[in-house]
């Protein structure tokens, strides 16, 4: 069966003329000029749509929020005469919206350069056409069971030392391992923990688990640090840094070896408390992260101001830094940040040897994704070290 092709350009010769080279390569195409025709017609999930971003009736930006609204599940092709920072701010904005954009394309452009790009992503659009299922939503209530009946599980995803290829750390990723329906992924559960004031046991549970984890690796001579995810919630609560440390007291583990990643929005709200509580868990030792760096508001002047050992680049940059210019210029300048601030620099989403070599070469610290490993439970990590001769990791945080 032949790929369904959009093509949604308001020049009609162009569109004619783009919809002939799609047909020769293989696709089935529609063409339409109008977008409002377009966006009343059935519209076949998971297709490929070529958008013109500058329409007049109605514009790209505007057919992507109404997509969006739509709930229509397609990858994008965006085309554009605008200067590449606007087709480059576009491409944000659909990825916002949780579209998958497969190019974006800058008139004119060449024929050729229009059916290698089909040509390219043919393979990707057959194994996407029809979109993942997901579990229904979950309530609060039967994830406050969950919590309650221990329920929630831990994967590590191993983060590894660029300098000296050794094992620096895992990263512990929470899973609801659900009695009826399997593995529930943290995108399901997280939010509606935050909105229903469930995030603080569900963290309490998480810290747990990971601590006890921790005392289990150490009987067996294993000495590795685990970074743990807390919310904006968490690092309001005063009574966190102590909570905290009598935890690792009574399992005798070091507060070094707990990394606590904070996500950058997190510190943009009671900025006294957060001081408070992000202060005295440093004074206790644990280290702590900022996440997802580069992807929020805070300012530098938030940076300054909090105690953190450690910059987390944001995936979104790292995976497009060889293709995106731009993407690469923040990886560039999050590092070099990072080391005049004289924080570690984690690199997360290194899923290809051309982006460690890179990354490398600009000075990361720590490398973590799928080119390393993928997530996995604590009997597999253990394999996973043993099968990969990992060294033991020394603390680098002393």
């Amino acid at each position: 069966m032949a790929l369904k092709l959009y093509i949604l350009d308001d020049d009609e010769q162009y569109a004619t003329l783009l919809a002939e080279v799609a047909s020769n390569i293989g696709w089935e195409v529609t063409a339409e000029q109008n977008p409002i025709t377009f966006l009343q017609d059935d519209i076949l999930q998971g297709s490929v749509l070529v958008l013109d971003l500058n329409m007049p009736e109605m514009d790209g930006i505007e057919v992507i929020r109404a997509l969006a609204k739509r709930k229509i599940n397609l990858l994008l092709i965006l085309v554009s005469g605008f200067d590449s920072r606007v087709l480059h701010s576009a491409q944000q904005l659909a990825e916002a919206h949780r579209f998958k954009v497969l190019a974006s394309l800058t008139k004119p452009m060449s024929i050729q350069e229009f059916a290698t790009t089909l040509t390219n992503i043919k393979p990707q659009s057959e194994q996407i056409q029809q979109p993942a299922l997901t579990k229904n939503s979950v309530s609060a209530l039967e994830l406050e069971q969950a919590i309650h009946q221990h329920q929630l599980v831990l994967y590590y995803q191993p983060q590894i030392n660029m300098k000296t290829g050794d094992l620096h750390g895992v990263e512990a990723l929470v899973r609801w391992q659900s009695p009826e329906d399997g593995i529930i992924y943290p995108d399901q559960f997280i939010g509606l923990a935050e909105q229903s004031g469930l995030i603080e046991p569900l963290t309490e549970e998480v810290i747990r688990l990971a601590v006890e984890q921790s005392r289990h690796w150490q009987a067996e001579a294993i000495n590795i640090n685990v970074s743990i995810n807390v919310s904006a919630e968490n690092i309001t609560s005063l009574s966190l840094p102590e909570q905290l440390k009598e935890l690792t007291d009574k399992h005798a583990i070091d507060p070094k070896k707990i990394t606590l990643e904070i996500t950058e929005n997190a510190v943009m709200g009671d900025l006294t408390s957060s001081l408070d509580v992000l202060n005295r868990l440093r004074m206790k030792g644990f280290a702590l992260s900022i996440d997802d760096f580069g992807t929020g508001y805070s300012s530098l002047t938030h940076l300054y101001k909090m105690p953190f050992t450690e910059l987390k680049i944001d995936q979104s940059f790292i995976m497009q830094m060889l293709e995106d210019s731009e993407a690469m210029v923040i990886v560039k300048i999050c590092i070099m940040l990072g080391q005049m601030l004289g924080m570690k620099l984690v690199a997360e989403g290194v899923e290809t040897q051309e982006i460690w070599n890179e990354l490398q070469t600009l000075g990361c610290d720590i490398a973590q994704g799928y080119l390393i490993a993928k997530p996995m439970h604590d009997d597999a990590l253990i394999q996973w070290i043993n099968k990969n001769k990992q060294s033991v990791i020394k603390n680098e945080y002393s």
